[in-house]
Formats: C-alpha cells, structure tokens, sequence
C-alpha cells in the first residue's frame, strides 16, 4: 500500500506532497526500538569521552567501526576528523548531519558517563545529535538489505561546531555535500520536552561574528583632555553609540545586535592612554543584513570616533551566518514527526540569536534544522546549553533517530 502524506499547513511543499510507503514509516518504531539501547550506549560513551574540535579522533573512529560493522563504507573528512558514509543509491541524495566536538566546559554531573576529561563536556548536546544520525544510518542500512530504500542517504558526522574556524565551513569546501539535494538536522533543546519537536520557517537562529575596535591616539594628563585625543571617552562613545546607530540603520526585524563582551583601555586614573579596544559580537537573523554588517559597521565606528582626534581599527571576523529553514524542508520535518511521533509533538520555537554553522549546508541547498526536545517531563528546572550540568532525557535519541529516518523517506 502507498500511503500519501502531505505537508499540511506550508503552501511551498511540494504540490502533490512526497510520498512513501506507509509500512515503512510504520515499522520505525520497532526498527529503531531494537537499536535504542546500544545508541544510550553510544551517547554516554561519547559524553565519557568528549573532544574538542578538531580533535575528535576517537569519537570518529568509534563511529566509523560501527558503520562498517553495519555493512557501510564511511569516509574519514580530509581534515582527519569527522566522517560522511552513503546509505542506499541513487537519487535524490538527502543527508542527515550531526556535529561531534564537545565544548571546553567542566563537567559537574554526578552520573556514571560524566566526562573523563578535565574541562571538557558535551554541555551543547552533540553526543545526542551523534548517536540520532548513527542510529538512523543503522536503520536505513537494514531497509536498504531489505530493498525497501527508494533513494540515498548521506550521514555527514561534522567536526569543529564550536570553532571559530567553522567545521561545516571546511565540510562543505571538502566536497561533503556535493550532490545533496536536501539537508536536514536536529539541535537539543533543554527547553522542550522530550517527545516534542520544534519546528519553525525561516531564521531559527543568528549570524554570530566577532568585532575588535582598537583605538589609537595621543595620550596625556586627565587634567588636560583638550591637549590629547580623549581615547577613553571615545571609546565609551563607541560602546555606547554603535548599538543605538544600529537601531536606526538597519531594519529592526533583522533583529541585528551588538554586545560588548570586553572593554580594556590604559592602567593609571589620571592618564589618558594612547590606546584601547573593544570586542564583542555582532548577531543577526537576516541574511542580507548580515551581508552588509561589515561595511556598515567600520562607517559608523570612524563616523563616531572622528571629532575627538583618534584613530580606529576596525577588525570584522565573519563566524556563520543565520540558519534559515526553507519552507518545504520544514513541511517535510512537520510530516515526518506526526507520522513518528504524532500530531501533538509539533510545537512551535522561537528564534534564537545564538549561532549554529549548519548554516553554511543550507546555502543553496533546501533543508531545515528542527529543535529536538530533551527536557524531562518530570524536571522542575531548566538546565541550558553550555553548562557544567546540562544533560538530557536519553529518550530523546530514539525520537530524533526515528524522525530522521522518516524525513529522509519522505524525501524520496
């Protein structure tokens, strides 16, 4: 039997809705339930043992002997680290990523997986998204012996999420997605529960880039300002006046934003120093914004600083721009969950102005990342990302593994 199931509710999926058989998506429950308690395995072994980015040797090997056990050809990235391994052939390509680098955080857990390694822990919740797509690849590999795979699969294991040097960045420069024609993945959410999934069209998350202004001039006695370049008014002037300049010369629902996160300037009270800087982080949820920042910032920063006499240096690094989910992808995430998880696991999410590199695969290639919900239903407090005790609902694994398969069925 064929069984036809739309992505209700988005007018750009596709007209006629993709289309799968229906025992497929019906059978996920049991073809992933045989492999959740190895893939709990596989996630507390990761979080055991976490490693940063470009460093994730052993997380790398550890995944690319089990797809090889599983009958499967994984390719180590050029980098040495991080891996992609096709499942099934043929077209259309769909690829399914999950990152792997851990952040440089202690772990303060008190649970038998807690990191081994000093100041190093998946407090962002990579081992999850790592053991969902491994778990889905295992899955696809037993449809494809069966001949019940209608298309390919490529399982992109991304290193370096964390880095500034973006890991995606350098994935997708090796060749890693070339031919994908639909990318999709899961990021934890600590906020959602576990059984949910977020959905949302659109930027779900910011551009994240760095800024450093150094300013430069002639110094002197604080008795005398009119006799030097008052740098340090200058550059509270610059802390000050550039986010508010921002407000009225960029569109406000590109909702762009800069934060100072370090001001430093001179060492005595009275003396005026002859330099200072400042750095900190521009955000942004849209991209043509975002494409203009740099520019648009090194004006206003010489336009501020020009009548008290000193000199600025503006240094703009780019990190990644927003994740914006396109349409249909979306609508196929939305027809994946309610056939896995049902109708009621569909929530809404909101947009954040944290950063995420999956952004660089979605530049020209359709696809969606969904917020995979992994808090308790019994937790009475929320832990967020990028803490010493952030942990998960492991329950969550088999909830992503299954709406991962299922996205990549209804792909085809």
């Amino acid at each position: 039997m064929v069984s036809h199931i739309h992505a209700a509710g988005d007018a750009d999926a596709p007209a006629d809705g993709p289309s799968v058989d229906g025992a497929l998506l019906a059978g996920l429950g049991p073809a992933v339930k045989a492999y959740a308690d190895e893939l709990i395995a596989v996630r507390r072994d990761v979080h055991a043992h976490p490693e940063l980015s470009w460093h994730e040797e052993r997380t790398t090997g550890l995944l690319r002997k089990r797809l090889t056990r599983a009958g499967l050809t994984p390719r180590v990235l050029p980098s040495g680290t991080g891996l992609v391994c096709d499942v099934g052939s043929g077209d259309p390509l769909v690829a399914l990523r999950a990152d792997i680098d851990a952040l440089p955080i202690s772990d303060r857990k008190e649970v038998s997986y807690a990191s081994t390694v000093p100041g190093v822990c998946h407090a962002c919740g990579h081992d999850v998204h790592t053991a969902a797509v491994l778990g889905a690849g295992l899955v696809l590999a037993d449809l494809d012996r069966e001949g019940r795979l209608p298309g390919r699969v490529r399982l992109l294991f991304q290193p370096a999420e964390e880095s500034a040097r973006s890991g995606a960045r350098q994935t997708r420069a090796d060749g890693a997605v070339e031919d994908v024609q639909r990318i999709f993945a899961l990021h934890c959410d600590p906020r959602t529960s576990v059984g949910q999934v977020g959905l949302r069209v659109g930027a779900i998350t910011a551009s994240a880039d760095q800024i450093r202004v150094r300013l430069t001039g002639r110094g002197g006695h604080t008795a005398r300002p009119h006799l030097t370049g008052d740098l340090v008014y200058a550059l509270g002037k610059v802390v000050t006046e550039i986010p508010a300049l921002l407000s009225r010369r960029v569109d406000p629902r590109a909702s762009l934003s800069v934060v100072w996160g370090h001001v430093e300037a001179g060492r005595a009270s009275n003396a005026i120093p002859q330099e200072g800087e400042v750095e900190g982080t521009l955000r942004c949820l849209d991209r043509s914004a975002w494409e203009g920042a740099p520019e648009l910032i090194e004006d206003l920063v010489r336009a501020v600083v020009s009548p008290y006499g000193v000199r600025a240096e503006v240094t703009y690094e780019r990190g990644v721009p927003p994740v914006e989910n396109e349409a249909g992808s979306v609508a196929l995430l939305r027809a994946a969950v309610e056939a896995t998880e049902g109708p009621e696991a569909v929530v809404g999410t909101e947009r954040s102005l944290g950063g995420e590199d999956f952004s660089w695969f979605l530049d020209g290639i359709p696809g969606a990342l969904a917020r995979l919900g992994v808090r308790p239903s019994q937790a009475v407090t929320d832990l967020d990302l990028h803490q010493g005790l952030f942990d998960v609902d492991e329950r969550a694994i088999s909830v992503g593994t299954r709406v991962l398969v299922a996205a990549a069925l209804l792909s085809f």
